[in-house]
């Protein structure tokens, strides 16, 4: 059976009932998802719980994932900017904290992360769009306070050139790792420690 053609976002925008009942296979993706995880989104439990039918789904979303990826989307808190003042060290530290405190209290930007891992980075034709849209959306949530701070005169003239990507890495990887792997809970201390690495590794 071929695939129900998706309706262009305008026209879905423009009909008041097909919002609606998008807006309530949303929710239903919502509570399934935070309740449950990803495994718990399916058709079955999503078209039951919002007494919607999967052909109407069909025509919101082309496939499962798409559909997890537009409630991700409705989900993902936003990243604070780095602070305008005070040294880089300190400046990085207090985003570092930041995102810490992000990750360990919204546990949807971690299950996020790990879904987005286990996917292959590179989209390929066809790829969803809500898919591309999430990952583009959580790849720049996390770099531009980063890339705010890091990617001016004054920061290239005290650590010289760095890769932004490797540098966003080093700095916040450990602390999605240590997350997702159970083994602590990150700290001031800890991004304090990690920030201090990273200037001592670059001012070397």
């Amino acid at each position: 059976m071929d695939p129900v053609p998706s309706p262009r976002s305008d026209d879905r925008d423009s009909d008041p009932r097909k919002a609606r009942s998008r807006a309530r296979l949303l929710d239903a993706a919502t509570t399934l998802l935070t309740s449950g995880g990803v495994p718990a989104v399916t058709v079955d439990a999503v078209t039951t719980l919002s007494k919607v039918a999967r052909t109407t789904l069909y025509r919101h979303f082309d496939s499962t994932a798409d559909l997890v990826a537009a409630t991700f989307e409705r989900l993902i808190p936003q990243v604070d900017p780095p602070p305008d003042t005070g040294t880089l060290r300190d400046r990085l530290v207090e985003l570092l904290t930041r995102q810490a405190v992000l990750i360990e209290e919204a546990p949807m930007q971690l299950t996020t992360l790990a879904w987005l891992a286990m996917s292959d980075p590179e989209p390929k034709a066809g790829t969803p769009q809500h898919f591309t849209s999430l990952r583009d959306r959580v790849i720049e949530q996390y770099r531009q306070p980063f890339d705010q701070l890091l990617d001016t005169p004054e920061a290239r003239t005290e650590l010289g050139d760095f890769d932004l990507t490797m540098a966003m890495a080093q700095l916040i990887g450990p602390i999605v790792f240590a997350k997702l792997t159970g083994l602590r809970v990150g700290t001031r201390a800890d991004c304090a420690h990690l920030v201090d690495d990273f200037l001592r590794a670059r001012r070397g």
